[in-house]
């Protein structure tokens, strides 16, 4: 059997008590930062305008689906359709499966939950009609009873609720908010 070290180049190691010679490390310049892709719709209002409405053809009616022209003055609509939009810019930078994806996991669970004609933000609107001036009251909330929440089963990390507890002991004790005040909007622009 052969010695290992027999194959090993030879390296000048210089004389005893010498440092070996090092070649200067190459000088490098930090890279650039890239510049992040632009959007391919700037915002959700064109993403819904230009894209969305355009491409969708549904038999919009009071029994199968429901649609409100005035989209942007349900707040749930908003949520849905700029995560709509979002998951779009992102997802369609995948050519593989991208536009799939963003089809039948997030495109066709939103689009069902808002053209709902009976539990969807839009059920009180008609598309020829318009939007209705008496929109849909938000879901009802009773404060959650103290102590409830601490159970190890609801935690999604300690670390999380340890700091929450240490920013309310710096805070002073104030009193747990039940919801969005109901004397409050929104958005005064948008009505809601």
């Amino acid at each position: 059997m052969s010695d290992p070290r027999e194959h090993e180049p030879l390296v000048h190691r210089g004389d005893v008590g010498e440092p070996a010679p090092t070649a200067p490390a190459p000088r490098t310049e930090p890279a650039p930062e890239p510049e992040p892709e632009k959007l391919f719709f700037p915002s959700v209002d064109v993403f819904v305008a230009e894209y969305l409405a355009p491409l969708l053809r549904r038999r919009l009616n009071r029994s199968l689906a429901v649609w409100c022209p005035s989209w942007w003055a349900h707040p749930e609509a908003v949520a849905r359709l700029t995560s709509l939009w979002r998951a779009f810019e992102y997802l369609r930078r995948d050519p593989a499966l991208g536009v799939s994806i963003w089809w039948t996991h997030h495109a066709d669970p939103h689009l069902r939950a808002l053209m709902d004609p009976d539990v969807g933000p839009f059920a009180v609107c008609d598309p020829r009609d318009g939007h209705s001036s008496s929109p849909l009251p938000p879901l009802p909330l009773t404060p959650v009873p103290p102590g409830l929440l601490d159970h190890p089963g609801f935690r999604v990390e300690e670390s999380i609720f340890e700091n929450m507890r240490e920013n309310a002991a710096d805070a002073g004790e104030r009193e747990r908010p039940t919801g969005y005040p109901k004397d409050k909007v929104l958005n005064k622009n948008m009505g809601f």
